[in-house]
């Protein structure tokens, strides 16, 4: 897996400047809410995963996941109702 990887969301318009970004999600409560509402699995508050909780108007969206060294990522969305 990547080693701390980071999550960026462009939109199609600016591919060069991220909209929103995470870095280590911390833990959030809304997000770890999120997480049981979608039937996602849980992450620990602790790790080093990056997660995003946002509202998007329609549109076409880049979401680019990078991380230090080699390794590869899984980017899951959902609709949070």
């Amino acid at each position: 897996t990547l080693a701390d990887p980071r999550l960026d969301v462009f939109a199609a318009s600016s591919a060069t400047t991220p909209l929103f970004s995470n870095d280590n999600w911390g833990g959030d409560t809304q997000v770890a809410a999120a997480f049981t509402q979608v039937g996602a699995f849980g992450l620990p508050a602790a790790s080093k995963d990056a997660v995003l909780l946002i509202t998007l108007p329609p549109g076409a969206y880049t979401a680019q996941a990078s991380g230090t060294g080699a390794g590869l990522a899984l980017v899951e969305v959902y609709e949070v109702p």
